[in-house]
């Protein structure tokens, strides 16, 4: 689709920078806001209104959160093809509703690697549920938009005024392809980390 109506969104952000400043905009549009845990406590201190991405997925965060958005009520409401009417009678036949807006940035394993941690320590820091959902939206461009970090914010605020709570598709399409690039860098990262300190 050329302008996808924003209505959901999932917030997970390491760097909280205008984080409530984006919700905000995002509240007063009626998008509804989805979190997990420290953003979420964010946003609800705001005086947001916020759902648990527990309360989508009917499941608790586990194993000290390594465990929390990958789940079928999270991917499947990403990587639905909305064009596609069979991907929308499957959401429909399973009750999972979809999503139109992911914005997430990473653990901060940069850090974790200048503090030069131990391996142990080191791989707590590696983000997996964040690159999934970065990789699964900025696939499913033509459907979603993906915000991979709090520089696009005034961006898509301003897109969004523009277009009455839109977003056109040159401007997913950038940012899914800038959300490939970062994702790749962040594992190059890790790779190089994982190859050069002893287990």
């Amino acid at each position: 689709m050329e302008l996808l109506p924003i209505r959901r969104a999932i917030l997970s952000v390491t760097d909280k920078s205008h984080l409530t400043e984006f919700a905000s905009f995002l509240a007063d549009s009626r998008v509804e806001l989805v979190s997990t845990g420290g953003t979420k406590k964010a946003i609800a201190e705001a005086g947001l209104p916020v759902i648990s991405v527990s309360e989508v997925t009917g499941f608790p965060e586990i194993m000290g959160g390594r465990v929390k958005t990958l789940h079928p009520h999270v991917h499947g409401g990403i990587l639905a093809d909305k064009d596609n009417p069979e991907h929308m009678a499957t959401l429909a036949e399973h009750g999972i509703k979809p999503f139109d807006m992911i914005v997430v940035n990473l653990y901060n394993f940069a850090e974790a690697a200048k503090k030069g941690m131990d391996l142990r320590a080191a791989v707590e820091q590696i983000d997996i549920g964040g690159p999934t959902m970065l990789r699964a939206t900025a696939k499913n461009f033509h459907s979603m938009l993906v915000v991979p970090g709090p520089q696009h914010y005034v961006r898509i605020i301003d897109e969004m005024r523009k277009n009455d709570g839109k977003v056109g598709l040159a401007l997913r399409k950038e940012l899914a392809a800038e959300t490939f690039k970062l994702v790749s860098e962040y594992d190059a990262m890790i790779a190089e980390y994982l190859a050069t300190h002893d287990a």
